[in-house]
This record gives structure tokens, sequence and C-alpha cells, in this order.
């Protein structure tokens, strides 16, 4: 996790290069998002990409960046990673939810569902 200006960067598990180094199969979704509900005022963009095998679904790593609250997000999927989830799993998690906080759909859960169905189709 690092913070350059506004600008925070955080990752982990394993990056596309890593997981190609090792052999892994996987996919890769990105999406963009929000920090906030996007009405809340201070709302910014977010970016998070997520890695997930193809066999298995299970989560290999996730890279965040954004303003104001989305480095701390990396917390969920190092839980995730820890408690070796799938992507699917990862779409039940119960994420708290307040407009200052977070959009109704957490970025890191709409990426999981993102993956969780290419590995589905994929």
């Amino acid at each position: 996790m690092s913070k350059v200006c506004d600008l925070e960067i955080a990752r982990t598990g394993l990056r596309e290069k890593d997981a190609r180094r090792v052999g892994l199969r996987f996919e890769t979704v990105t999406i963009e998002s929000t920090s906030r509900a996007g009405y809340y005022p201070g709302a910014a963009p977010m970016t998070v990409k997520m890695l997930a095998e193809v066999r298995t679904g299970r989560l290999l790593g996730v890279q965040i960046v954004g303003r104001e609250g989305a480095a701390k997000r990396v917390d969920i999927a190092a839980v995730a990673l820890t408690a070796r989830m799938t992507v699917e799993e990862m779409t039940a998690l119960d994420l708290g939810y307040a407009p200052p906080f977070s959009p109704v759909w957490d970025p890191v859960l709409v990426a999981a569902r993102k993956a969780a169905s290419k590995v589905r189709s994929g």
C-alpha cells in the first residue's frame, strides 16, 4: 500500500506476471467505480484489477488505484486470499455500506462478480 500525493495504490497476492511465472491459468478483470456513492460529495474514481484461477475460481490477486478510501479496500482481498476464497464466494461477502464510505456495491465486490462470471464462462 502506498500514497503519492492524493493517489492511493495497493495490491495483495499475485500480479499477472507472477501468475504466469508459476504457470497458473487465470482470468483478469478490471472495473472502474467510485470511492463512495456517486452522488455523495468527494466521490472519486477507483480502479480494481482482480486475478482468478481458471479451473477453480480461486482469487489470486488484487490491485487497486484511486483516491481517498481506495487503498484500504485491499484488506478485503487480503482476507479472501488468506481464507483461500473463490471469487464466487467473495460475491456473498456482506460489506458495510454508507454513502460517505462506499457505493451500494463495493468496488471489490463488483470486480469479484465480474471475475466469477468470466471464470464460469471461460
